[in-house]
């Protein structure tokens, strides 16, 4: 079992290219163990965590609602927005500037095989990390990812998820709102759910920037202890 992940940070990177360099990793990771499964091999298979910032972009997930858009082809492009139909769960969701967008690329035979172990373990992972700036955040039943507020009329999300896995490797994964303009939220529901409001770390804190390359280290030591890894 290799149980260390290869972290690459890719800066901010169009929404397109990096889906195809998920697919691509993602596949190297399913043929290594489809051969190792025929030729009863026993090569370690990797792992990955890619961190990207996307520009502004729409992505509706297979399961998702096309009406949960708001805005027309011509409003999108006014907006500097991209559309995406893709193949994770869930429903639409946004990415853009200010948000930490974390795709986990994992061999999930390497750490335990339990797809929602590993949804709870990504969950925790922003949990604890949002604890360290003193926020009190959580799950709300039946929806995915992370909220403030919980069972209060003021929930609020602050971090969207959404996989796919296939073979027991995943892709896709969450994004955190750090530094967004929560603007663009307003033109989609987000994940879907009507009546919900969705905010920022630096919104919550009160602060004009919150430093996302130490949000990203939180993240990463709390990955680093759930997972029982490596990140090199």
């Amino acid at each position: 079992m290799n149980k260390k992940i290869q972290l690459q940070d890719l800066g901010n990177r169009d929404y397109k290219s990096t889906w195809e360099y998920q697919e691509e990793l993602f596949k190297d990771i399913v043929d290594l163990k489809i051969k190792n499964r025929r030729e009863e091999l026993d090569l370690p298979t990797p792992n990955y965590l890619l961190f990207v910032e996307h520009p502004h972009v729409y992505t509706l997930g297979k399961s998702g609602d096309l009406e949960n858009l708001l805005l027309n082809e011509k409003q999108l492009e006014a907006k500097g927005a991209t559309f995406y139909k893709i193949n994770r769960g869930g429903d639409i969701t946004y990415h853009g500037p200010g948000q930490i967008v974390g795709y986990p690329i994992l061999d999930l035979e390497n750490f335990f095989t339990d797809i929602h172990k590993y949804l709870r373990f990504l969950e925790e992972s922003i949990i604890l990390t949002l604890a360290e700036y003193g926020l009190e955040s959580g799950r709300s039943e039946g929806e995915t990812g992370v909220w403030l507020g919980v069972g209060t009329p003021f929930a609020r999300k602050i971090c969207a998820m959404g996989v796919r896995a296939s073979r027991w490797v995943t892709m896709h994964g969450f994004a955190l709102n750090v530094n967004v303009d929560l603007g663009y939220f307003d033109n989609i529901i987000p994940c879907g759910i009507r009546g919900k409001g969705v905010t920022s770390l630096n919104v919550e804190l009160g602060v004009e920037k919150v430093d996302e390359e130490e949000v990203k280290a939180k993240i990463l030591k709390h990955l680093t202890q759930l997972f029982e890894a490596e990140f090199v």
